[in-house]
């Protein structure tokens, strides 16, 4: 199955994540053109909890977004376990923008209600380590 690899580099380290365009192909397609856009360059994780860290949100407050939404994708196979990444949303299942997070914590309360899209494959120690006002500073797609 082909995937594609995407990596958030901070100042605490990199962040090796893996999507899944075969299965969420609109999700992984809204990532890879806003990471390509260069829109995730700069901004940081302003939420960081225990089991969670969240980012992608220009406004830096959890409100902020593209100035677009997409609609809701899951897949069966896709869960919310640590590492997984997925798009952060409002109440609205299509509210979705830009807006991500990994989890720290296996959250099986999230399965089915939001797009899991990919995985961490390198770095979940940085992940782990994350503080709020942490900057992505740059954000790439590998190859």
């Amino acid at each position: 199955m082909a995937t594609q690899q995407v990596i958030i580099k901070t100042d605490k380290g990199q962040i090796v994540m893996e999507l899944y365009p075969e299965k969420m192909p609109v999700t992984v397609e809204n990532f890879l053109k806003l990471t390509s856009d260069g829109f995730y360059n700069g901004l940081t994780f302003h939420r960081v909890e225990h089991w969670v860290v969240q980012g992608g949100d220009p406004k830096g407050n959890g409100t902020g977004g593209p100035g677009w939404t997409i609609k809701l994708e899951t897949h069966p196979d896709l869960k919310n376990v640590r590492g997984a990444v997925a798009m952060a949303r409002a109440a609205h299942p299509d509210s979705a923008g830009s807006q991500f997070y990994i989890l720290k914590t296996d959250a099986d309360w999230l399965n089915g209600q939001y797009a899991v899209f990919g995985t961490v494959t390198e770095g979940m120690d940085v992940v782990d380590n994350l503080d709020v006002g942490d900057k992505m500073n740059e954000v790439q797609v590998a190859g």
